[in-house]
């Protein structure tokens, strides 16, 4: 892929009242670091929101072109967005030479559904989502991908599985994990009810109610028919 150029200015103020001075202007305020050092500049918001749109905020090296003649190579190292608006507030460059290596963190795609997941149900675990890394700027891979179709339940792909360009050392532990897939848990039939909370009361049941008036019609009787039978005693005498 040919590499990027983008033209920027030097600036010699700092300031937020700077930085909202020039995105009025239709520009955002950056930095360039280099060994310890920094170097104010100023950048069009739109070629920048061009540039990584293209890049996908993958590490790529750009040509700065300065005004005054100089040039640069650098890497863009973050960059800030509004929260509401979306819009690019802010920009990190680093500085690099070609001829000395870097050490940047690369992300890492995944591609295909785990067997363990579309079979077995299995829900897919991601653990890491990029990598370190350590190489010349020109050998920085946009990306890192990873088959994960043939992943069953309890298995994983780990960064030693991960196939490396020549030139590229990775500096993440090996053993470390990417993805796995794993069982989905038992759920309980019905939770106990939480320490200081009350149970609902169990609902009366009908059959109860029933069985009760008929007792009280049976003592009623009994007591009609006893209180019949003593004024029939009287009665008679």
């Amino acid at each position: 892929m040919e590499r990027a150029t983008l033209n920027v200015e030097k600036r010699d103020k700092a300031g937020k009242g700077i930085a909202r001075s020039l995105r009025r202007q239709g520009m955002i305020p950056a930095v360039i670091y280099r060994d310890g050092g920094s170097l104010p500049i100023s950048i069009s918001k739109k070629a920048m929101a061009e540039f990584i749109d293209a890049t996908s905020g993958e590490h790529t090296v750009v040509n700065l072109n300065f005004s005054d003649g100089d040039k640069k190579l650098a890497i863009l190292k973050e960059f800030q967005l509004d929260p509401l608006k979306g819009d690019i507030l802010h920009t990190d460059f680093f500085e690099v030479s070609l001829t000395e290596k870097v050490t940047v963190n690369v992300r890492i795609m995944t591609i295909g559904e785990p067997i363990g997941v579309k079979r077995d149900g299995g829900i897919l675990q991601h653990v890491l989502r990029e990598v370190e890394i350590e190489c010349l700027p020109d050998k920085i891979p946009g990306h890192f991908e990873i088959d994960i179709s043939k992943l069953e339940t309890g298995q994983g792909v780990h960064v030693k599985d991960i196939s490396i360009g020549e030139g590229i050392k990775v500096l993440t532990e090996p053993d470390e994990i990417i993805v796995n897939v794993i069982v989905p848990a038992v759920e309980k039939e019905e939770a106990a009810p939480a320490e200081g909370v009350v149970a609902a009361a169990p609902e009366m049941v009908e059959p109860e109610v029933v069985k009760k008036g008929k007792k009280e019609e049976k003592e009623e009787g009994a007591e009609k028919t006893e209180k019949t039978e003593k004024k029939g005693k009287v009665e008679k005498k």
